[in-house]
């Protein structure tokens, strides 16, 4: 189930944020973390240039879904945690973090955080998407 990922990039002139959006669950650690960057009410909503990109990756690294992510001008990306966690929710959701392989429709994917679907209701497998009791 599901259709191709699209990932959306936003370029600052010392990072890029990338924003999956089938991916996100609304968690605003993004927008508690950093409102001048991230603002639903302006059009592009992240504004790469408004924080510093040090203290951007660290906001971005706080998204639990990994539906936002960064690389530098300098070619940097994220470093995954070590050891991997995952954390099964009250819900049943399975957060992950640190070196990942996620098999999905389009293949095996590397990541560094994810939600994972515990019901099997995703449309969007096997990430959750709120759509199922896990999501509850």
């Amino acid at each position: 189930m599901g259709g191709r990922s699209e990932k959306k990039a936003y370029e600052g002139q010392s990072i890029t944020v990338t924003y999956e959006a089938r991916r996100c669950l609304h968690a605003t650690e993004c927008i508690r973390g950093l409102p001048e960057v991230f603002d639903t009410a302006k059009r592009p909503w992240i504004q790469p240039d408004a924080a510093a990109a040090d203290h951007l990756a660290e906001v971005v690294r706080r998204c639990p879904s990994g539906a936002l992510q960064y690389k530098f001008a300098d070619g940097r990306t994220e470093t995954p945690d070590r050891p991997t966690r995952i954390v099964r929710g009250s819900n049943g959701q399975l957060a992950m973090r640190g070196e990942l392989s996620i098999d999905t429709a389009e293949g095996p994917r590397a990541e560094t955080r994810a939600i994972l679907c515990a019901c099997g209701k995703s449309a969007n497998q096997p990430y959750c998407d709120h759509s199922g009791l896990c999501g509850e």
